[in-house]
């Protein structure tokens, strides 16, 4: 009797143990999955570095810019030039615009992509307004940059030599911030001044 104890004791550790896991697997799977999407250009994401190459190529390859925004946000935002033609390793900079159309501060953030999404992996931003969250006041409106270049190991690449036109796309989602305690709805039963 006492070792059919311990035998269930030990298949529920052995349990309790795989739950555990497979929780701690389930709440690093989104960063992991962002590690591997940056490693590798996964689904067009794409890279960031420090500085652009030392020297461009003279290849060139055009970049169209795509701005979308989430009806949940009160902003307009869009692309100051639609497509550049650039050389393949030369730095870039290109401009976004976004004007809050409402009347409160609201905070947004960028994701983003490109396509094909075998260039991702190829397209490097050295500055970007996705990097951080963007606050924008009523009526505000700013231009917001991004600095980026075409690795010029994207002409030596098989799937990748013959892209001549690179998408980058943008897309602002809302950003809810956390309630103060002013903002906070009252607890049921509580006593409110």
């Amino acid at each position: 009797m006492a070792s059919s104890g311990k035998s269930n004791l030990r298949v529920a550790l052995l349990a309790g143990g795989v739950a555990l896991s497979m929780l701690g697997l389930a709440y690093a799977s989104v960063p992991l999955y962002r590690l591997f999407c940056q490693v590798t250009g996964f689904g067009g994401t794409t890279q960031r570095a420090e500085a652009a190459p030392e020297k461009a190529t003279e290849a060139t390859v055009s970049v169209r810019f795509d701005a979308n925004t989430s009806p949940a946000l009160g902003w307009n935002f869009h692309a100051v030039q639609t497509a550049m033609k650039v050389k393949v390793g030369e730095q870039n900079m290109a401009h976004y615009r976004a004007v809050n159309t409402s009347d409160k501060p609201l905070t947004g953030t960028a994701v983003f992509n490109v396509t094909p999404v075998n260039a991702g992996i190829y397209f490097n931003k050295i500055q970007c307004f996705c990097f951080t969250e963007q606050t924008l006041q009523p009526g505000e409106s700013v231009d917001m940059p991004v600095v980026f270049f075409v690795d010029p190991d994207m002409l030596d690449d098989p799937d990748a030599v013959n892209i001549k036109e690179i998408t980058l796309s943008y897309t602002f989602y809302p950003v809810d911030k956390p309630k103060t305690v002013s903002e906070a709805p009252a607890a049921p039963g509580s006593i409110t001044n």
